[in-house]
């Protein structure tokens, strides 16, 4: 999609940013973080290799770090097999001798699954949407604290530090305790943390109706370049909650 839209409109991409629609950004990207010739990623949450929930790079290393798939046969000829996404993320780029660079970033993944309390040396800790920060895309959710302070460091300190651990120290994290569902009342504690514009945006969004939903996914798909989705309908009905 990238190399054809450059194609059809003449012109080259100086940076290009992998990014996801479930994160939850606290703060700006920071300008230094646009490196020549270096791939961005957040340290932690790396499973065995690189935290792949978000990237930043010119489009010489953009490039290989984009082709998930169709660098596998590479990787394959390498001997790199059986392999996640994390630690295939990581070939992809040492094997096409692409230079990473790991820096904190001010953004989360917001997450509606359920995890074991405390986790295990293997577990995945699931931040309050209150932490400070950075937390480099581990997963969060609203909630009312559960874990703070000298908890924190007696469940993080448990963790293997390449698999799903991130920075906790300096009172940066907060964890919940995601055993269950999103607990009642979530909208006020988001609210409370994320602030009145994006307060306004979640009782906008949860006030929709079918009718208007399916109206702002047509006008999302007048916008797009390229939009492969099913159909606006069939989103909606997923989404909304039954009256």
């Amino acid at each position: 999609m990238i190399k054809a839209y450059q194609t059809e409109n003449n012109f080259t991409y100086d940076w290009i940013v992998r990014t996801r629609v479930d994160g939850y950004w606290s703060d700006s990207l920071d300008p230094e973080y646009f490196k020549p010739g270096q791939y961005l990623v957040p340290p932690g949450s790396s499973y065995g290799g690189l935290n792949d929930r978000f990237g930043v790079g010119d489009l010489n290393t953009s490039t290989v770090a984009l082709s998930r798939l169709s660098l596998i046969p590479d990787l394959d000829s390498a001997g790199k097999t059986n392999l996640n996404s994390e630690s295939a993320f990581k070939a992809q780029l040492t094997t096409h001798r692409v230079p990473y660079v790991t820096k904190p970033l001010p953004f989360r993944i917001m997450s509606d699954r359920t995890y074991e309390f405390p986790p295990s040396k293997y577990g995945v800790p699931v931040a309050a949407i209150s932490s400070r920060g950075p937390l480099n895309g581990a997963k969060c959710r609203p909630c009312t604290v559960a874990c703070k302070g000298s908890c924190v460091a007696g469940v993080m300190g448990k963790l293997r530090r390449g698999w799903s651990w991130t920075e906790w120290k300096h009172g940066t994290m907060e964890l919940c305790d995601a055993r269950g569902e999103w607990e009642e009342g979530w909208e006020k504690v988001f609210d409370g943390v994320a602030g009145e514009k994006f307060a306004r945006a979640r009782k906008r969004v949860g006030g929709l109706d079918m009718r208007r939903c399916v109206e702002e996914f047509e006008e999302m798909r007048g916008l797009a370049v390229k939009w492969e989705a099913p159909a606006s309908e069939h989103i909606c009905k997923l989404g909304l909650r039954p009256n």
